[in-house]
């Protein structure tokens, strides 16, 4: 079910994709489906991975290192070279659990800000591994939320449209030079 596209889980001095923050026009984007999974896509998830390792993440989208493709990748356990990591193309979840829980969340593309957000404890996700095969995975904790969140920037989503404390919001975005104009609430 993990990946077998292997890279190192190490900091590069220059990682190959550029990763966007908040207030860029591409994370606002709906991404597209990934009409094949072949060599170029392979070659995404790695730079995808490499460049989400060397900023100490544990999830990235796509469309965070500017590319409006519907591929996620998820590692919760970075400091395990022994786990291998989660690629998940074309995503879509099936079924969420009625169970909500409230969990601080961090974004690559908002560094340094931490708040809470309300998601579904678990979930259940359909979408085609590194080599284009389908897959189902039955997700709960801290990975059923990576997923959420990482699936989130695939629709133009950032975790800050989801926090329902606008002061703790307000207070953390002007702290650390981002704009609240650059939320977009989601109900």
């Amino acid at each position: 079910m993990t990946s077998e596209i292997l890279v190192e889980k190490t900091k590069l001095d220059k990682p190959p994709l550029t990763i966007h923050f908040l207030g860029d026009r591409v994370l606002r984007q709906s991404a597209k489906r990934v009409a094949r999974v072949d060599d170029e896509v392979r070659q995404l998830v790695r730079e995808m991975l490499a460049s989400m390792y060397t900023a100490d993440g544990i999830g990235l989208a796509a469309p965070q290192v500017g590319v409006t493709k519907q591929a996620i990748v998820v590692d919760c356990e970075p400091d395990n070279a022994a786990t291998p990591p989660f690629v998940l193309i074309n995503p879509k979840i099936k079924k969420y659990s009625r169970d909500e829980c409230v969990y601080e969340e961090g974004c690559l593309s908002i560094p340094n800000v931490y708040l809470d957000v309300k998601r579904p404890s678990a979930i259940e996700v359909s979408f085609k591994d590194e080599h284009g095969r389908p897959q189902n995975l039955k997700a709960s904790g801290l990975l059923a939320r990576c997923i959420q969140h990482e699936m989130d920037h695939l629709h133009g989503v950032l975790f800050v449209d989801r926090v329902e404390n606008t002061l703790a919001l307000t207070e953390q975005l002007s702290k650390h030079g981002f704009s609240l104009q650059a939320v977009k609430r989601v109900a």
